[in-house]
This record gives C-alpha cells, sequence and structure tokens, in this order.
C-alpha cells in the first residue's frame, strides 16, 4: 500500500489505520523535534500534493479488504508532513464517512486553521488534533521554524475560530522541549492561549523518538506533571505505550514491521505494541532486516530506534 498503513496499536486512537496524504515530506513547520527528519519544503501552499483519486481507491481497497483482517477502530488522516496542505482532504474525509461508520481523526500542526477553507474540509472528521507547541513568539520560532507565511497570532486565532465552529472532538497537543518552550513565562502563555481555544481536552507530550535537532531534549515525567497542574480544563500526559501489557500477540512480519519504520524511527517495544507481535519473533525480524540492510539503529535517551534505511 502506498497511502496508508497499519492498522497499528495508536496510543491515543486504538486500532488506527493510517492514511498519509503526502508522498514527499512537505510542511508548513521544520520542528526541531520531529522524528521523520527535516522538510525540504516547507510552505503554506494547498494544492493535490499527492492524487486524490489514488488515495480514495487505496481506501476503498482497504474497507473491502476488512473482512477477516484486523478491524479498524478509526481512520487517522496525517501525512508525511502537515496533512491540511493537501488541496483533496475534505473529498477524503467525506469519502470515509460515506463509506464506513468508523470515526476519522486528523492530526495537524494546525498552521492553516485560520483558513475557512481549511476549516471546513475538517468539519466532517470526528477527532481534530492540532500541535500549539508556545504561545510566545520567539519560543515558535525556535521550536517549529515555520514557514515566513506562518504567524503564531493566526494560528491561534485560527484555532480559536475553530474550536468555536467544530462538532466533533478537539484535542489540542502541546510538546515541550527542555529549555525551549518550558520556562514559566511560555507556560503563562500557554495557559492563556488554551483558555481562549477551549479544546474538549490537552494532550502534553515531550520528545520520545529521536528527533531531527539533537538539542531538542526532553523534560521530565515530573516536569511534565508541573506543566499540567498549570494548564486549564483536562490535561493528559501522554505515557509511553511501551509499558502497557500486551495480550495475544503474533508472529512478526517483516514487510510489516517495514512499513511502520518507513515512517517514523520505533524502538523494538514500539514495533511489539503497534501491531501487537511478540518479542522474540520481532528482535529477530529486526536483526535480519538491519543484516540486510533494509533498515538501520541508532540509540537516542538510552534506547535503540531503528528506522527504514
Amino acid at each position: 500500500m502506498k497511502y496508508t498503513f497499519g492498522p497499528v496499536n495508536s496510543r491515543r486512537l486504538g486500532l488506527s489505520l493510517g492514511i498519509d496524504l503526502l508522498a514527499d515530506k512537505t510542511c508548513s513547520f521544520n520542528c526541531i523535534y520531529c522524528e521523520i527528519g527535516a522538510s525540504p519544503r516547507v510552505t503554506c501552499d494547498r494544492k493535490e500534493y499527492t492524487p486524490t483519486a489514488e488515495i480514495i481507491a487505496e481506501i476503498d481497497r482497504v474497507i473491502r479488504n476488512q473482512s477477516g483482517s484486523k478491524p479498524i477502530d478509526v481512520f487517522t488522516v496525517t501525512g508525511n508532513g502537515e496533512p491540511t496542505l493537501h488541496s483533496g482532504l475534505g473529498k477524503i474525509i467525506h469519502h470515509i464517512k460515506e463509506k464506513t461508520d468508523k470515526p476519522v481523526a486528523v492530526l495537524t500542526n494546525g498552521s492553516l486553521l485560520h483558513r475557512a477553507d481549511v476549516r471546513k474540509d475538517l468539519f466532517e472528521a470526528d477527532i481534530v488534533i492540532p500541535s500549539l507547541d508556545a504561545a510566545l513568539e520567539g519560543s515558535f520560532r525556535k521550536i517549529n521554524r515555520p514557514a515566513p507565511c506562518n504567524t503564531l497570532g493566526e494560528i491561534i486565532e485560527g484555532l480559536v475560530v475553530f474550536s468555536q465552529e467544530f462538532t466533533g472532538k478537539l484535542w489540542l497537543e502541546i510538546l515541550i522541549v527542555k529549555g525551549i518552550n518550558d520556562t514559566p513565562e511560555d507556560i503563562l502563555a500557554l495557559q492563556k492561549a488554551v483558555t481562549k481555544i477551549k479544546p474538549d481536552m490537552v494532550q502534553l507530550n515531550t520528545v520520545a523518538r529521536p528527533p531531527l535537532e539533537k538539542y531538542a531534549h526532553p523534560v521530565s515525567q515530573k516536569e511534565l506533571e508541573h506543566i499540567a497542574e498549570e494548564l486549564p480544563g483536562k490535561v493528559e500526559i501522554i505515557v509511553d505505550f511501551s509499558q502497557k501489557k500486551k495480550e495475544h500477540t503474533r508472529n512478526a512480519n517483516e514487510p510489516e514491521i517495514l512499513h511502520v519504520l518507513q515512517r517514523r524511527p520505533c524502538t523494538a517495544s514500539d514495533i511489539c505494541e503497534a501491531l501487537n507481535l511478540d518479542t522474540d519473533s520481532t528482535e529477530k525480524a529486526l536483526l535480519h532486516l538491519e543484516r540486510s540492510g533494509s533498515i538501520t539503529k541508532t540509540e537516542h535517551q538510552g534506547r535503540k530506534y531503528y528506522s527504514a534505511s
């Protein structure tokens, strides 16, 4: 499959079928913590980056082949970059809603929500998870490194308007990087922004996988807990899903593992959890893939990560 992957166990959404709208990485940000590498194209231009008809045809094949395969809890629209840049987004969401009764979630950096056409495209989604990592201009520029066409005030205002118009669930993700957006001034600014946006939930995160920039370091669990206490409304700290107990696992499948690693770096534990695999067969498959040159291994924060070569 070219545009869909999984279904994989998502720590936030359940058994999720990922839908990638951007064949080549294209984004409106070039975040220092990005786990899928630098953005060669940093832009705000909306257009059909990949053929919408091909994406829809592949989604239809997945739906037709659901019998006897792993059930899907949610269709998750994401992208090798920023999915709202793709002009066919609304058509794709509408098609999924017509063809299935499963919810649709969209992961976005929120940079284009000030645009009425983008908000309209998202209205049929069930869950939208935008990001807001900083509410101070200096921190925003340091952590997200946006395209020149992005302004922080416009982004926050877009989130506020979308929250008022959207009837689905709005979960706002905030990712904290040590020494970048974790000062008392940063947290106070985020507190004020969240109060204006009024999301259904704030999901608080930190750097977990190998970041684009080596200086993007995580904050501790204790620091996240303190920040969570400062933010209004319901706040959830995103916990490493590798800590969850796994049951009814199955043997590893190398092509399936490689498909996941083409999207983002993972530890062996991440892969086991995402695909519900047993540890022994996963480690053997990873060793074989590494020896064949299909994947590479790096270390980050004392943990071994694998990524597609």
